[in-house]
């Protein structure tokens, strides 16, 4: 009976390139499917702490253009108290900041936020300053939430509760700078 012919024998540098590949592809894949775990619970106190401080600053505007600019400067350092804690914890905890999670977590969390400033500019023009709490709050759960998809169960949670303070703030006639506290 005729033996089949013997395979030739693969050539290692060939071999050693597959095995490289099919390692590169298993990392990638892992860290695909890998949590964001760098969102900060004391940074979010902070945040917090901006708009309890803001809040009646706010009210004291004799303006709504004074109230809104109140506001957004707050909003700034309030994203920028936000991105500083959560680079800490990431760096604490060795995890790199725009892993493959960590830049699903910020687009998830960017987008909403883009809907937030692009809605604010004209409902600021056509004097609708008492929807800005509510939408603010709205999108601003919206965006905890799609980006606590990658994060730990907790965080969309915490989304869904900004999310329902912001449609109570649509609906109901909430002081608006109570609402933001």
């Amino acid at each position: 009976m005729p033996q089949p012919a013997p395979l030739p024998p693969e050539d290692p540098a060939a071999l050693h390139t597959r095995a490289m590949d099919n390692l590169s592809f298993i990392r990638r894949t892992m860290e695909g499917a890998a949590s964001f775990t760098a969102v900060p619970g004391w940074g979010q106190v902070m945040v917090g702490t901006v708009a309890l401080v803001t809040a009646p600053i706010a009210a004291r505007q004799g303006s709504p253009g004074r109230w809104l600019i109140t506001w957004l400067v707050a909003a700034v350092l309030g994203a920028s108290i936000g991105v500083v804690s959560m680079a800490l914890k990431a760096r604490a905890a060795g995890q790199p900041l725009l892993s493959e999670p960590g830049r699903r977590f910020a687009l998830n969390f960017a987008l909403p936020g883009f809907a937030a400033a692009a809605l604010t500019v004209p409902l600021a023009r056509a004097g609708m300053f008492a929807m800005l709490p509510g939408m603010w709050l709205l999108l601003h759960g919206v965006a905890i939430a799609t980006g606590g998809t990658v994060s730990v169960p907790i965080v969309p949670l915490l989304g869904a509760c900004f999310m329902a303070l912001g449609l109570a703030g649509l609906v109901a006639h909430v002081p608006p700078d109570l609402l933001m506290a």
